[in-house]
């Protein structure tokens, strides 16, 4: 562990509490929270320190992370400024970077280091290789390059640019994105229209773009009108997007089929590299399809299907798929789970959680073979049935009870269940062995 403070501001939520995971094992960490009693549960948890007062944070961290919402961002910098530590480093995590990028050069001591950034990814995400991280220092002094350096040995994709290059490629990947989707789910309320009914009708795109539309509406909604009220660009994008739409909408209704030809090819021709786009979402359908596939072709057999958001694994047999539930049998229990929430465990996943989680049975079975047996081949082919741990030689017999052609080997055999143990007895009679 590097003896290096990382205080978090609001890290007790959201993207700051995801923050702790990364940081925990490599640094002292201490977070403050707004909510004193839930910041301690969280600290105690995750196994780091809770500091009441942001300015204590900021007195003690060599580098300080600044996670609050938007709105507070500036004002939580000023609070904390005269506090910092000398050689220190203030971080943001927010993701419109001019408000902050121009309160921290203002209002931090000299001595004082700042580089505001926006890690573009959600509170979700469980790992940093490949994700995408803005930095918008508008100067670089000691810090940056150990940052950037930390960065890049995560596999992080880095980007460089100013705060008002980055604000206005966020009000395209974010403020337009969310406002239209936002939009379209409105709409659909609007025309009171059932989603389940719509199921039977769905195409693979449209699956994914309700999807994709469900997962933007259903973040914290002060968050996205923050998103969407604070970047000053954010007027010119939706005025933008509700002239394209009244335009279109108009072009149609008039019956203008040219029109709207020549809309679409423009539309098209600017979204760039269309083969690229096109192999992406094949590449999503075909997900989609061959996971549903897998299920359907174990039908009848035992399935490990992990739920994505809980992490829990549920294990049994897979009765059917009932539309987008997957019907599994756990002994005398039934259990419905929904498709698009699971996952189905690969073979030695299932077979490393049936270690963890069951009583390996041992047993010592003696058998009469050939003496020419192959030994070796016997423990081998063993090894490749289901749910066996271990077999090892323990005994070979040869007396006058066995016949001069034959001996009796006795194998001490580890399996997890005892019709796992019977299986390995069929094997050995199958082999020409006679069961002592």
């Amino acid at each position: 562990m590097i003896e290096m403070n990382v205080g978090i501001i609001g890290g007790s939520d959201g993207l700051g509490k995801t923050l702790i995971y990364y940081f925990r094992d490599e640094f002292d960490v201490y977070i403050t929270g707004r909510n004193h009693k839930k910041g301690r549960e969280v600290a105690d948890e995750l196994g780091v320190n809770y500091i009441e007062s942001n300015a204590g944070l900021a007195n003690i961290s060599d580098m300080l992370v600044v996670s609050v919402p938007i709105q507070n961002t500036c004002d939580v910098i000023r609070e904390v400024a005269p506090f910092m530590k000398s050689g220190s480093v203030m971080v943001d995590v927010t993701s419109v970077k001019e408000g902050p990028t121009k309160t921290m050069g203002e209002v931090l001591p000299e001595n004082v280091e700042y580089i505001p950034t926006h890690p573009v990814f959600g509170p979700r995400t469980t790992r940093l290789d490949n994700q995408v991280i803005v930095l918008t220092a508008d100067k670089k002094g000691k810090w940056y390059d150990k940052v950037y350096d930390y960065l890049a040995g995560k596999n992080m994709r880095i980007i460089e640019t100013s705060a008002e290059k980055h604000d206005f490629m966020m009000s395209i990947v974010q403020v337009l994105t969310h406002f239209s989707f936002i939009s379209t789910a409105s709409a659909i309320e609007k025309l009171s229209v059932d989603l389940t009914e719509t199921e039977d009708y769905e195409s693979p795109i449209y699956n994914l773009m309700i999807d994709m539309i469900a997962r933007i509406v259903s973040q914290n909604p002060y968050l996205t009108y923050n998103i969407q009220s604070m970047n000053s660009n954010g007027p010119k994008i939706r005025n933008a997007f509700a002239d394209a739409v009244l335009e279109l909408r108009d072009v149609i209704n008039e019956g203008d089929d040219e029109k709207f030809i020549d809309i679409a090819i423009r539309a098209t021709k600017h979204m760039g590299d269309i083969k690229n786009a096109l192999g992406r979402s094949d590449k999503a359908i075909g997900a989609l399809s061959y996971e549903y596939s897998i299920l359907y072709e174990s039908i009848g057999q035992e399935v490990g299907l992990k739920h994505i958001y809980s992490g829990k694994i549920h294990v049994g047999i897979l009765e059917s798929i009932d539309g987008k539930t997957a019907v599994l049998k756990d002994g005398n229990k039934t259990k419905k789970l929904r498709i698009a929430n699971i996952r189905i465990l690969l073979p030695e996943e299932l077979y490393r959680w049936k270690l963890e989680n069951s009583n390996p049975r041992t047993a010592f079975i003696s058998c009469v073979f050939p003496k020419n047996v192959h030994v070796e081949t016997i423990e081998n082919t063993v090894l490749r049935l289901d749910n066996i741990i271990e077999i090892k030689l323990v005994d070979a017999y040869a007396g006058p009870q066995i016949d001069d052609k034959f001996i009796s080997l006795t194998f001490e055999v580890v399996a997890l269940t005892k019709d796992d143990i019977d299986n390995v007895k069929c094997l050995f009679t199958g082999f020409g062995g006679i069961i002592r």
